[in-house]
């Protein structure tokens, strides 16, 4: 039956566009030969169905995602329409099999979108976005297909099904309620129009955050105002700025955060001041504004919680997450917010007390916080950043560090893969084994910077794990580390190193994954929950016989002075005022735009955001939030919207697994498989906190979090 869809809805995806001609060749004969020219038309041959990307180009993309619609579209309506009393079977099962060319096409694209992003592919990508929004309509609001799905659930404990089945039915109908499918029609096409203007917007929000991080680089004539940077990040700016038509001077480009990692290098203050601004200002004026979209979001988002019976975006979005209310998320930073502020006074006046010693007549500004912050640091810890670097190694840390960790806990191994194709030259590609020798999954890494690839670090999956599709996890981690000249080594910070832990914590929540149904597989938990694996796997990235096996010279072979990793180890702590206060600040910031109701009027960007850091007393003016509204990606353009509060949600219970595991003999296999079999191989087959008790036995306390952060 899919091939028979798939053939319609390729002519007629064809015909839209413009593919297909009557005064030359017969429509049959055209989406044939573009079936043979198109490799996302049909299953990759490759291992695992990993995609062939020898074969892949920009052009293949619209006609088979345009094709997949259709054909899905068709699936879909086949399910909901038949005469068959719904079963398991006929309608789950079936909705989980059907897709199969959307999903392809669309794992493919939309993780480039983010990676390796061209012209082409943002026309294609605003394009799509109202027609894959439609398409999720038309499903999530089917009332036939809901009927069946909704009978199932009603039946679900008198139905002979297993604990699995039984689940995947409650989040399939939690799925359709949350989207509307209770709704009468008119409130149904609110919910679409609602719909397709949020899709458009958050697109057009992405197309224009990738424009402004390239247009925000700062260009310096002057070497002599780069004075602290190392001669290789010296050179890499030189680099940059020949690349981008500026030869003979220097670029320095801005990362997706307030803060800007070389700030704490720089000597020159008027730079410091010039490159935080260029960071903090994004996207408040000029052709790529983006102030105007975050108004306009937070109220279409409140519109369509109205619709659906919640006060808020916020109560909407957290209805199926752990923490269940915003209250409880309000009142889990607000329990904090005391400590944490106390704590980040105290490291502003030392700060203050350390521009005075240096001869400074000012007040500390942002500018200057990871600058003076530094300087304290070595004066406290006598430690130098920059000593550090060459002891971290990027391929030293993954191959020593990550993949070693990995292989003590939980026993697989991972393969270089080179014969398979890869996106980019910068891509690798890595088969990885489990301890008895069976393969697992492919695993690409994506870790230096490039222009195309967006702000951040991400997990995502070209093929998900699926038993009752046979499909086994093909998994990538992005990150964007600055790469070296040829020929040199590429160093990391040791954040940079703990985001390499997290990233892969990810990836393998992804690979271990061992569940039947793809809609349950490896990371698709709530937003609260997901976050938690990974940065579980963070803490790891400090222990010190993991350190003892990484963290050594890039030449010499040398371990890291013991002195020198006992000074980085009690340093982990500090700053944590400002790392936290940072972070609480953004996660307020979108909790407080996603509890706006749909009666309040747009809002001034800039004042919204002044009185909500006041109205919570987090509004310090030398500590900024992690992101300002205008380039906020997880919470406007991203999909965390009201839900970026979810970090430290998970930090919890990842700090009390980590201070737990230490009371069971720290790295060693046996507490690592129970903790991949309770929580990394069940993705969503089981509820978050039930599995996390599985592991742990109890629910979490906060004490493990407080001493994590060195804030207890």
């Amino acid at each position: 039956m899919r091939k028979t869809l798939l053939a319609i809805a390729l002519g007629q995806a064809l015909l839209l566009a413009g593919c297909a001609s009557a005064d030359k060749q017969p429509q049959a004969t055209v989406a044939a030969e573009a079936v043979q020219q198109n490799p996302l038309f049909s299953a990759s041959q490759l291992q695992y169905q990993a995609p062939d990307f020898s074969r892949i180009r920009t052009e293949h993309f619209q006609p088979a995602l345009e094709a997949g619609i259709l054909a899905h579209d068709k699936e879909v309506q086949a399910i909901a329409m038949q005469s068959a009393p719904p079963t398991f079977e006929n309608t789950i099962v079936a909705l989980e099999k059907s897709g199969a060319l959307l999903d392809r096409a669309s794992a493919v694209f939309y993780n480039l979108s983010s990676s390796n992003s061209n012209p082409e592919i943002r026309r294609i990508q605003s394009e799509m976005a109202p027609k894959m929004a439609a398409h999720t309509d038309n499903i999530n609001l089917n009332p036939q297909l809901f009927a069946r799905i909704n009978t199932l659930y009603q039946q679900r404990h008198q139905l002979t099904l297993t604990p699995e089945q039984i689940r995947l039915i409650e989040v399939y109908h939690q799925r359709f309620v949350l989207a509307g499918a209770q709704l009468n029609e008119t409130q149904k096409a609110q919910i679409r129009a609602l719909n397709e203007e949020q899709s458009k917007l958050t697109n057009e929000f992405q197309q224009r955050l990738l424009k402004l991080t390239k247009a925000s680089a700062v260009i310096v004539d002057d070497v002599a105002q780069l004075d602290g940077l190392s001669d290789s990040a010296i050179r890499n700016a030189a680099k940059a700025a020949k690349d981008a038509g500026h030869d003979g001077q220097y670029l320095l480009n801005i990362t997706n955060t307030t803060r800007q990692p070389v700030l704490a290098q720089l000597h020159n203050r008027e730079l410091r001041q010039k490159i935080w601004q260029a960071s903090a200002n994004r996207g408040l004026s000029g052709e790529d504004e983006t102030v105007s979209l975050v108004a306009r979001l937070a109220q279409l988002r409140a519109e369509k919680a109205k619709l659906l019976g919640f006060d808020n975006w916020a109560s909407y979005r957290l209805a199926p997450q752990m923490a269940k209310t915003p209250q409880a998320v309000f009142d889990m930073f607000g329990s904090m917010v005391p400590a944490v502020v106390a704590n980040t006074q105290k490291e502003a006046d030392a700060i203050q007390a350390m521009i005075t010693k240096s001869g400074g007549d000012f007040t500390l500004q942002p500018w200057d916080w990871a600058y003076y912050a530094e300087k304290v640091r070595q004066q406290q810890y006598d430690l130098d950043e920059n000593s550090l670097k060459p002891y971290f190694e990027f391929n030293r840390v993954l191959q020593d560090g990550v993949f070693y960790t990995l292989n003590q806990l939980y026993g697989v191994t991972f393969k270089p893969r080179p014969d398979l194709p890869v996106y980019h030259p910068d891509v690798k590609a890595w088969e990885v084994f489990d301890a008895d020798g069976s393969s697992l999954a492919i695993f690409y890494g994506d870790y230096f910077a490039r222009e195309g690839k967006r702000g951040g670090a991400w997990m995502s999956s070209f093929v998900r794990q699926s038993g009752l599709l046979g499909q086994k996890p093909v998994v990538v981690n992005v990150m964007n580390i600055q790469k070296a000249p040829d020929g040199e080594p590429t160093f990391v910070s040791y954040d940079q190193v703990t985001t390499m832990f997290h990233e892969l914590g990810h990836g393998t929540h992804g690979m271990f994954s061992k569940v039947n149904y793809p809609s349950l597989s490896g990371t698709a938990v709530s937003r609260d929950f997901v976050e938690f694996p990974s940065t579980f796997e963070e803490d790891w990235a400090g222990h010190p016989k993991v350190l003892a096996n990484y963290a050594k010279h890039y030449q010499t072979g040398e371990p890291l002075p013991a002195d020198m990793l006992d000074k980085l180890l009690r340093s982990r702590s500090f700053n944590m005022g400002f790392d936290t206060l940072e972070y609480m600040s953004a996660a307020l910031l979108d909790l407080e735009w996603h509890s706006l109701s749909a009666d309040a009027p747009l809002q001034n960007v800039a004042q919204f955001e002044a009185q909500a850091l006041a109205k919570h007393g987090v509004d310090l003016a030398a500590v900024p939030p992690r992101y300002r509204s205008s380039y906020f990606a997880h919470a406007f353009p991203g999909g965390y919207s009201a839900s970026y509060y979810a970090y430290m949600w998970s930090e919890i219970l990842a700090a009390d697994a980590f201070a737990y595991v230490q009371t069971q003999g720290g790295l060693n296999r046996d507490i690592g498989m129970k903790f991949r079999k309770a929580i990394r191989e069940v993705g969503n087959s089981v509820a978050p906190m039930e599995a996390y008790e599985n592991f742990r036995g109890q629910q979490p306390t906060t004490e493990g979090l407080l001493k994590r952060r060195g804030l207890m």
